[in-house]
């Protein structure tokens, strides 16, 4: 694969015209495989750093029925939930139902949206704690950079680490751009405090392409490697608490990882040591 420079395109957005629809504002393109945007968010929508909402677009007509339904896909909202826009991070799939058509989109296209956010990423799913992880691969990392944007979670932990595995470095790119751009956020300093930044660990892998960390995650923490490399004592259920959204294998492995670890899974009925979004599949 080759690494694209980012491209973006921004404009004023329209006023939507299809029911639950909102209109893109801005797109970026971040490698031949995954793609940004960011589009209007009603008025009325309230929802938690790390939930996701169903979104896609308008499908075929029906040759019978002369209708067309919508494609809809869960997706992590990756902007704060004190943003006035909402932004998505997708991977785009040549032959996919909904990202086939998605990758495509411009500014002033429409979006259908059902604005009734849900998901286990969530702060209110932990009980309190001393440092969060942040596990992912992929685009996974987008509930993430809503969290990471959330002043909850300076408040809530002294330490905040974030692992990325990619399969290549440039993949990493939106995380990494994300993270570096924390520093210089003069609203979040103002709000979080100064220096908020410092708390977190920032941690990519890839696994395809030459980097500077190569690696699993998961037999970097195995080794013992990923500790080392981030001065961290291993995990343990007294001071650690996690978020994992990656691929299936992936999630599965650090469940076993993290309860081997003492740590217990929790929900928003039932708040523990960890949670898993079932709904992301990278």
């Amino acid at each position: 694969m080759n690494e694209m420079m980012p491209v973006s395109d921004i404009a004023t957005p329209k006023l939507p015209t299809l029911p639950d629809a909102q209109t893109v504002t801005q797109v970026t393109h971040w490698t031949d495989r995954l793609f940004s945007f960011r589009m209007t968010r009603p008025a009325s929508m309230r929802f938690r750093s790390g939930e996701f909402v169903m979104i896609g677009l308008m499908g075929d007509v029906n040759e019978k029925t002369g209708k067309a339904k919508p494609l809809l896909r869960a997706y992590s909202i990756a902007s704060p939930s004190w943003d006035e826009e909402l932004e998505f991070y997708s991977i785009k799939v040549p032959d996919g139902p909904l990202t086939s058509r998605l990758q495509h989109i411009k500014v002033g296209d429409e979006i259908i949206m059902r604005p009734k956010p849900v998901g286990t990423l969530v702060h209110d799913a932990l009980i309190p704690g001393k440092r969060l992880w942040f596990f992912a691969t992929g685009t996974g990392f987008a509930p993430f950079a809503s969290l990471l944007r959330e002043p909850q979670t300076y408040e809530d932990y002294d330490e905040v680490i974030i692992t990325h595995t990619c399969r290549t470095a440039g993949e990493l790119t939106y995380g990494r751009e994300l993270i570096e751009a924390l520093e210089h956020d003069e609203m979040l300093n103002e709000v979080i405090g100064e220096g908020f930044w410092k708390k977190i660990k920032y941690y990519p892998t890839t696994t395809r392409e030459q980097s500077a960390k190569m690696g699993r995650i998961t037999d970097l923490i195995n080794s013992g490697e990923a500790y080392a490399e981030l001065g961290v004592e291993p995990l343990c259920p007294q001071n650690d608490r996690a978020m994992i959204c990656g691929n299936l294998a992936f999630n599965l492995e650090l469940k076993a990882m993290l309860e081997a670890a003492g740590l217990e899974e929790g929900a928003n009925s039932k708040p523990a040591q960890y949670v898993v979004e079932k709904a992301f599949l990278d």
